[in-house]
């Protein structure tokens, strides 16, 4: 199988054969709550200011380090992010290690799609004190915490299934919503309520919101096409809605001219992404260190210590 085949497709993350995509989306409705940040995560972003602060911050690098790369990449790598630190504890006061987790979670997901990507420019940065082989260490111990699912089931392979129910048939029509709402998804990186919601409700909602902007006559009818989804809960969906209706006022999205108007948060240049190629170094997790039996030491916090002393 070649490396094109064995890409990671977020639109398709349990296959990249797309006609199985059917069979595949009830799959997807039961298993999306593994892939998702545990509840205690988000109780703790709303009770914590210095743990919402370093994510905000991890976010803030995160979209400086991603600026030439596919904008699915970050995305993938804040999944990743949430649910590391989400189940394992980040030593504080260690600013070094914000910025190693970003570069290995975002190396990860550039792995993951195929995406070459040189951790040499990281490493060049003012006040990097890591190098590829803290990189790699820090890369197991993510794996390790998320059980090597990586694989991520986010809200872009519900977009299509939830425009499948609707009345649209102009592919123009169809492809200008599901542009848009995945533009929303991008741009709803940063808000920590999103979180609450299961991707499939994310993806609905920005759908619905897409419809709202571009197609107000057509609203109505899509809404019911969606509420007709057996795996929809439809308060969420609502909440989710109206949370995506109130993000879209405070950027000043003007639909006539296709663009953000004003932006108030860091994860709104991840837009802004364009595909480039870059040199990839040879800072791969290698087959051979997939095999090795790594040793629980006293608790993740040690081992990320211990990773700048290697």
């Amino acid at each position: 199988m070649s490396p094109r085949e064995m890409e990671f497709e977020l639109e398709d993350p349990l296959t990249s054969f797309q006609d199985h995509q059917s069979d595949t989306v009830p799959i997807l409705f039961t298993s999306e709550s593994d892939h998702m940040p545990s509840q205690n995560f988000l109780i703790s972003l709303k009770t914590s200011d210095s743990l919402a602060s370093f994510r905000r911050e991890a976010i803030s690098y995160m979209s400086q380090f991603a600026r030439n790369l596919d904008p699915f990449v970050p995305y993938l790598a804040v999944n990743y992010m949430d649910r590391f630190i989400s189940k394992q504890e980040i030593p504080q006061g260690k600013p070094w290690v914000l910025r190693l987790l970003v570069v290995s979670c975002l190396s990860l997901a550039a792995k993951m799609k195929n995406t070459p990507l040189s951790l040499s420019d990281y490493m060049r940065e003012e006040d990097c004190i890591f190098d590829a082989q803290a990189i790699n260490k820090m890369e197991l111990l993510i794996l390790d915490a998320l059980d090597w699912r990586m694989r991520s089931i986010t809200p872009f392979p519900f977009l299509q299934f939830f425009l499948s129910l609707s009345k649209f048939q102009d592919p123009t029509l169809i492809q200008a919503l599901k542009r848009r709402a995945s533009e929303l998804i991008i741009h709803a990186l940063n808000e920590i309520k999103l979180l609450e919601y299961k991707p499939s409700i994310i993806a609905a909602s920005a759908l619905l919101s897409a419809s709202h902007e571009l197609f107000t006559l057509q609203f109505t009818s899509f809404k019911a096409s969606i509420l007709t989804c057996e795996y929809i809960n439809k308060e969420n969906l609502m909440k989710c809605f109206n949370m995506l209706q109130g993000m879209v006022a405070m950027m000043g999205y003007d639909s006539s001219l296709g663009y953000t108007v004003s932006s108030t948060s860091s994860a709104l240049s991840l837009l802004d992404c364009h595909c480039t190629q870059w040199e990839c170094n040879n800072s791969t997790v290698g087959p051979e260190q997939i095999d090795i039996k790594r040793r629980k030491l006293n608790g993740v916090c040690y081992q990320i210590s211990q990773i700048q002393h290697s």
